[in-house]
């Protein structure tokens, strides 16, 4: 069995990012810090220990026997630190420090920004430290404090406040659809998505739209770009009627109707609900949420 020691703790949650991630840069994106220090924090652990932890090739990393044998050592140890962490910051009463707050990019510029401002005029003690991505950080980790997610169901183990579900609708813009839509064939034929999951022009889920026929045209995962791109007159995509509202090129494809889709949830680790400034950010994002309602469920 692998033992630690005290000196070991400076690097084991690189070790732990790497084990997860499959890769160095991967691991590094997750820590926001840098592939070399990763790799530098790595190699002073397995001179510490005397062993290799990873056996490295161009497409990642897996670990080594030794590797293995040290993950379910590391991983108790993480627990044990993070609930005492946890538990410490449930101890707080005080209207100051730091909230992390994690969410989409495009819920982020588009929809929350101006709860922000309001929030940081009512509460000049507490500093929020925004994480924008499309990753659902781990919680549990203490990755955020609290995250705004766009979802079904939540099944994670934490405290989730359900808030609304948000209509959504087919758009393009105005130009687009003055260029295109005149000429298209009744299932889509000559028109346009811009795809989310990769270079395939005739995914199965357009089989699902109103437009079967439509073509997927190039594809992002960064719903920023995926905005951008429909305001440009790239194409059609599914997104929130709350953009129709703040970005008047926009209009909703002629035959198409609202859906009520994914619901908003404001999620928190259950350790930190004692935490008074934790618990004034929840509640007044959940208040500014609520107070666009009408903005993010019209139907009309």
């Amino acid at each position: 069995m692998v033992t630690t020691s005290a000196l070991d703790w400076e690097q084991m949650p690189y070790f732990l990012a790497v084990a997860r991630a499959g890769s160095l840069r991967a691991a590094a994106s997750q820590l926001n810090t840098t592939h070399a220090r990763i790799n530098r924090q790595l190699a002073a652990l397995e001179t510490a220990y005397g062993v290799a932890l990873f056996h490295r090739s161009p497409s990642g990393v897996e670990l080594t026997a030794a590797g293995r044998n040290l993950l379910p050592v590391a991983e108790e140890a993480e627990i044990l630190f993070l609930g005492a962490r946890r538990n410490l910051q449930g101890l707080d009463r005080q209207e100051t420090g730091v909230v992390r707050f994690s969410l989409t990019g495009t819920m982020a510029y588009e929809m929350v920004a101006p709860i922000l401002v309001r929030f940081f005029a009512e509460y000049p003690e507490i500093d929020v430290e925004i994480h924008t991505t499309d990753r659902n950080e781990d919680i549990k980790r203490l990755e955020a404090d609290v995250s705004l997610r766009v979802a079904y169901e939540v099944s994670d183990d934490v405290i989730a406040q359900k808030l609304y579900p948000m209509a959504m609708g087919i758009y393009a813009s105005s130009a687009y659809l003055d260029r295109h839509l005149l000429n298209a064939g009744p299932k889509g034929e000559g028109l346009h998505w811009i795809g989310w999951d990769g270079p395939d022009r005739h995914p199965q889920w357009v089989k699902q739209t109103p437009f079967p026929n439509a073509q997927v045209r190039h594809a992002t995962s960064d719903p920023v770009m995926h905005l951008n791109l429909l305001r440009s007159g790239f194409g059609m995509t599914e997104i929130s009627v709350f953009f129709e509202t703040i970005h008047p090129e926009l209009t909703r494809v002629p035959g198409t109707e609202i859906t009520m889709g994914r619901t908003l949830w404001l999620l928190l680790h259950s350790d930190l609900r004692r935490t008074t400034r934790v618990r004034r950010f929840v509640d007044f994002m959940a208040a500014g949420l609520k107070e666009m309602r009408p903005l993010l469920q019209k139907v009309s």
